[in-house]
């Protein structure tokens, strides 16, 4: 029954967008799951260009970034062209105090605690753009969260087709199989999108949800 009603939601979706000349596509997740280094990877890889700047410390991305006309080919020479967008981190708790253990200074830590608040509330209102939803999550974290959880719940509410990428698979920590478990309604493709591990496996998920 499980598959039946997977197998089910698969085909309405590819049925939604093969009427769509062109998608929003976003990437969602928790700060630092890598969102912007496949951004960036996804347009260096078609573009040769870069998004956004890539930092340790969270919430470096704080306001939504968007690249358009990004056009991928599939192994069979099909092509799919999107808007890419790349959103801040999704956070419950935004603590300007972190951002001190982090190395800033107060006033530094104050101002990005409130740009991040910012940019999660953007980063919802923008959901209701997209088409399709990459959500990024790190390999190497429990996918338990309430986070995680609240990213997939609300776009479960808005029917907004899903694919979830399992990041940071080159390194030692990376357990896929717990994002596999947390998840079984989705198809989960694991990746580096540091090193570009995968990422190919990406570009077919996209193409078989558009079918």
């Amino acid at each position: 029954m499980f598959q039946y009603i997977h197998d089910f939601i698969k085909k309405v979706f590819r049925d939604i967008f093969r009427k769509k000349k062109q998608w929003k596509i976003g990437l969602y997740g928790p700060p630092n799951a890598g969102k912007t280094t496949l951004a960036n990877r996804i347009c260096q890889d078609w573009l040769g260009e870069e998004l956004g700047t890539v930092s340790p410390i969270a919430h470096e991305t704080r306001e939504i970034q968007l690249k358009e006309q990004v056009t991928i080919k599939s192994k069979d020479d099909n092509e799919l062209t999107f808007s890419l967008v790349d959103t801040p981190g999704i956070a419950t708790k935004v603590d300007y105090e972190d951002f001190m253990k982090s190395g800033l200074k107060t006033k530094e830590a104050k101002e990005r605690a409130k740009e991040a608040t910012k940019g999660v509330i953007e980063s919802i209102k923008w959901l209701d753009e997209m088409d399709l939803v990459i959500v990024v999550l790190d390999a190497t974290q429990d996918p338990y969260t309430q986070v995680n959880i609240t990213i997939i719940g609300n776009l479960q509410a808005r029917n907004i087709p899903v694919l979830v990428v399992a990041n940071k698979v080159d390194l030692k920590k990376s357990d896929v199989k717990r994002i596999e478990a947390a998840f079984p309604q989705y198809d989960i493709v694991s990746i580096s999108a540091k090193n570009g591990t995968n990422v190919d496996q990406l570009y077919e998920a996209l193409f078989a949800i558009a079918g």
